[in-house]
């Protein structure tokens, strides 16, 4: 494989690293409602047969700063998407009125803040792990097209600096991030 197919190769994988990232901060609660924290959730749909995300069974809505509103598609379903968000991690209690679900994000307290600013590092230490991973795999892959003679020692080096570099800067994009939403997480 030549040099810059290899190099393409990795910059494509460590950006689905960092894309993936940003999926997970959206569900991660900050102070205030917000669509990220709910249209991600797998919900089961006995009745459908199928598990979907909750995007793709309702209309979600923000009316005001501290509720979240969820109006499903089919009104049959409305209790199944109740039991999906009780059984989330979100922490936040649906209240059923028939037609839609309400979800009351309240304020969070210093201890919840903090415990949130910690998952969203462990979660910027996973990808990062990951960013590592496919540096190693691009690295491996180099290895071995110089093992059967179809790269040069220096195309074989030029390669480890470039997926260095490439890591490095994406690397720096998920602290930026992690960052970013400490900042959201900690404003009150």
């Amino acid at each position: 494989m030549p040099v810059a197919d290899l190099e393409k190769q990795c910059k494509k994988e460590m950006d689905k690293v960092v894309e993936y990232f940003k999926e997970e901060l959206r569900g991660v609660r900050a102070g205030r409602a917000s669509v990220g924290l709910v249209d991600h959730l797998r919900i089961e749909v006995p009745s459908y047969g199928m598990t979907s995300q909750l995007r793709e069974l309702a209309t979600i809505s923000v009316p005001d700063p501290s509720t979240i509103v969820v109006k499903p598609f089919d009104p049959n379903i409305l209790k199944d998407i109740e039991k999906g968000i009780q059984t989330s991690d979100i922490g936040i209690t649906p209240s059923n009125d028939g037609k839609s679900i309400r979800l009351p994000v309240p304020q969070l307290s210093g201890e919840r803040r903090h415990q949130l600013v910690q998952q969203v590092r462990k979660l910027g230490e996973t990808q990062k792990v990951a960013l590592r991973n496919v540096r190693r795999t691009v690295n491996k892959q180099a290895d071995a097209e110089k093992k059967a003679s179809t790269l040069t020692e220096d195309e074989v080096d030029s390669i480890r600096e470039s997926v260095q570099k490439l890591t490095k800067k994406h690397e720096d994009e998920i602290d930026f991030l992690v960052q970013a939403k400490t900042r959201e997480i900690e404003e009150v």
